[in-house]
């Protein structure tokens, strides 16, 4: 059996090393007749006799010599293979594929796969552009490892990580009058139209949000859809409609200002998902850690940019939350 022939390389080994063997029986934590037949039953099944007895010093014969360092190697590749299975089963190996949404930015793409190169170098991290919807599908299906999904989704087949909540101000024209307010309330939109990602990308977010505008007095008089965050503001600068956005893309945008929420109604939830079951890849768990982490330090960063900004022209805008919230 090749578990037999390892542990009886090792005691061959031990007994070369110290060519005595009470000495190597005592090294081993073991009795010397098992150890003395281990050898023995070792040379008959390779049909050679790997130490010379007939002197009162032990000594390796020929075939013995040849055998050591073989004996070495494969011992040596065994631990190896040992070591490597344990990572792969901890997740510090193989490949993680794993979905993110359209909107990630750069920024947050970047400092996410250099926190898993640093916590498991050996981890190869496949990254995938996927609306929420799709990484829904995916995960159910055995076609994505993790994801990062916007909540409401159903997870009825999933576990979910630690959510990253951020709340949303309004996108306006720079010549809209309720670019002078420092907030601006949802109802105070009422007549103008929405420019919203297509509902296939995140139905639940989707609907909570039009759910949200309803309930605060609001009602698109038409909704546009688009996906490109340019796109989007492209739209609102040429007076086709208002957006909802966190304000990092907006503040680039020198046509286009971003306000607040009075109230803050519209809160994104985003949270790491990963299959129910022992399917599940091990490194999932930790890579939506790992993303809520960065994702909770990147919405902290843009928020103290948005603070260092020009002030509204009627007083500071209130203070930018970001909600680390593990308890989901």
């Amino acid at each position: 059996m090749a578990v037999d022939l390892l542990r009886h390389l090792r005691i061959f080994v031990a007994v070369a090393d110290k060519l005595h063997f009470s000495r190597a029986a005592e090294q081993l934590g073991m009795a010397q007749p098992p150890l003395s037949q281990a050898v023995r039953r070792l040379e008959r099944d390779l049909g050679a006799e790997l130490f010379d007895r007939s002197h009162r010093q032990v000594r390796l014969t020929a075939a013995g010599m040849v055998l050591l360092d073989e004996a070495r190697e494969l011992l040596a590749r065994e631990q190896r293979l040992r070591t490597l299975a344990r990572r792969a089963g901890d997740g510090g190996l193989g490949t993680l594929r794993a979905g993110v949404p359209p909107d990630t930015t750069v920024a947050m793409l970047s400092a996410l796969l250099s926190a898993c190169a640093e916590h498991s170098p050996g981890l190869s991290v496949d990254l995938q552009e996927i609306t929420t919807e799709e990484q829904v599908r995916l995960l159910a299906s055995g076609g994505l490892d993790v994801g990062l999904v916007h909540q409401p989704v159903d997870a009825t087949e999933l576990r979910l990580g630690p959510e990253v909540c951020v709340e949303l101000g309004v996108v306006l024209p720079r010549t809209s009058p309720l670019a002078r307010f420092p907030e601006v309330a949802l109802a105070e939109l009422s007549g103008h139209d929405l420019v919203l990602f297509p509902r296939a990308q995140a139905p639940g977010w989707y609907d909570r949000i039009l759910d949200t505008c309803r309930a605060e007095g609001f009602v698109p008089g038409r909704l546009r859809h688009a996906s490109n965050p340019e796109f989007v503001l492209a739209l609102v600068h040429a007076g086709h409609g208002i957006a909802f956005d966190q304000g990092a893309v907006a503040r680039k945008e020198p046509r286009v200002v971003w306000r607040p929420l009075a109230g803050r109604p519209l809160t994104r939830r985003t949270t790491g998902a990963w299959p129910a079951g022992r399917s599940a890849h091990p490194a999932a768990p930790r890579f939506a850690e790992l993303a809520a982490g960065v994702l909770a330090r990147d919405r902290t960063a843009a928020a103290l940019r948005r603070d260092d900004g020009p002030r509204p022209p009627d007083g500071p805008p209130r203070p930018w939350s970001v909600v680390y919230d593990e308890s989901s």
